[in-house]
């Protein structure tokens, strides 16, 4: 009965000592290189805008509150599968493998080709939000969007409704493809060294499983008291089988 019941640690986030600042500082530090299916938003200024309309694509709204993945998925710069993005009067340019900011560089060679003053223009290339799937023992599964820079693996679960006490936070999944193929992590939550982890930032187009205890799959019941009442039931059940049995 007390093995069938989940267990105090077993539900709580970092647990442990703090991580020293510098750790913390070292996190993640590798910027992320761009997949293939990326959306890209691509914003072109200069001080005469008349003279880069042209390249700019202005069917996003400025307001951030108004801007949706939908309208990035038909108005932004997806990656082909070759690795390219396409912008009107501009070469085709090879973008994977590229951070955003080698990307920006990119796009400014281009554009000095039609202006002779590149340093009146400026270039901002982002990740048209992070999107990610998540399964398993979650309020809320499904596929989500955060318009963030990073987006950390706590965050994502938070935006998914957070685990259960039924979801095992000590073996939580992430599923990430990359250019040698699809490869698995693990990352416990429930201790502090979560937060040292290379997987603790996710990444675009992220697979985030969360498997289920094994109390669910018994069906023991996940408190002590939900545990004692399966087994009375049970306890009543054979005694009642018992008494049946031998009155006949």
């Amino acid at each position: 009965m007390l093995t069938s019941c989940v267990a105090h640690k077993d539900i709580v986030y970092f647990q442990g000592e703090s991580m020293p600042a510098k750790s913390l500082r070292e996190i993640n530090n590798k910027p992320y290189r761009l997949q293939v299916d990326d959306i890209l938003s691509i914003d072109i200024k200069a001080p005469n805008d008349e003279l880069i309309q042209v390249f700019k694509n202005n069917s996003i709204p400025q307001s951030t509150a108004q801007v949706t993945q939908s309208m990035y998925y038909f108005s932004g710069y997806s990656v082909d599968k070759q690795g390219f993005i396409t912008i009107p009067y501009l070469n085709k340019i090879n973008v994977l493998g590229f951070t955003t900011k080698e990307v920006a560089e990119k796009i400014e060679t281009e554009l000095g080709k039609y202006f002779k003053n590149l340093s009146d223009i400026f270039v901002s290339v982002k990740l048209a939000g992070i999107k990610y799937t998540i399964l398993g023992e979650v309020a809320k599964p499904g596929n989500n969007v955060l318009f963030q820079n990073n987006v950390s693996i706590v965050e994502a679960i938070a935006n998914a409704g957070d685990i259960p006490v039924t979801g095992d936070k000590k073996n939580v999944e992430v599923l990430r493809r990359g250019i040698d193929g699809v490869q698995k992590f693990h990352i416990d939550l429930t201790q502090m060294q979560a937060f040292g982890s290379d997987i603790f930032y996710i990444q675009p187009n992220d697979i985030i499983n969360v498997p289920a205890l094994p109390q669910k799959t018994i069906g023991t019941g996940i408190t002590g008291t939900q545990t004692l009442s399966t087994v009375v039931s049970v306890l009543s059940l054979l005694t009642t089988t018992y008494l049946l049995i031998k009155s006949l």
